[in-house]
């Protein structure tokens, strides 16, 4: 199914192509602290609809995840990182797809504190 999301501002806007009924609830720090709810997805499901020039990059612990987030509302759509396979990879955070009904999800706990 093809979803529409955005940042807080709507200067970052995306399309992605995926099922979103299972979302990871990770409890790292930076996904606890910013309560992201993701879904992951294959590069090629993602499209920028505009504003690829407007995200800024943070990175923390091994600097192994892109986190994308708008430089003018802070809004973060999604993460960039690679599969344990080396395949390209993005983490939508689902509070920025239009028209999801977060009580509706079906929450995978994940333990990224401990890694």
């Amino acid at each position: 199914m093809l979803h529409k999301g955005s940042c807080h501002c709507g200067k970052v806007a995306f399309e992605v192509e995926a099922d979103i009924e299972k979302v990871v609830e990770c409890n790292c720090s930076i996904c606890r602290q910013r309560g992201y709810l993701l879904t992951f997805v294959s590069r090629e499901a993602l499209n920028v609809l505009r504003g690829e020039n407007d995200l800024s990059t943070y990175t923390f612990n091994k600097h192994a995840i892109r986190h994308r987030f708008c430089s003018t509302c802070g809004g973060a759509p999604f993460g960039e990182g690679k599969r344990p396979d080396g395949e390209d990879m993005i983490a939508i955070n689902v509070r920025c797809v239009e028209g999801v009904e977060l009580s509706q999800l079906t929450r995978i706990p994940f333990d990224g504190r401990s890694l």
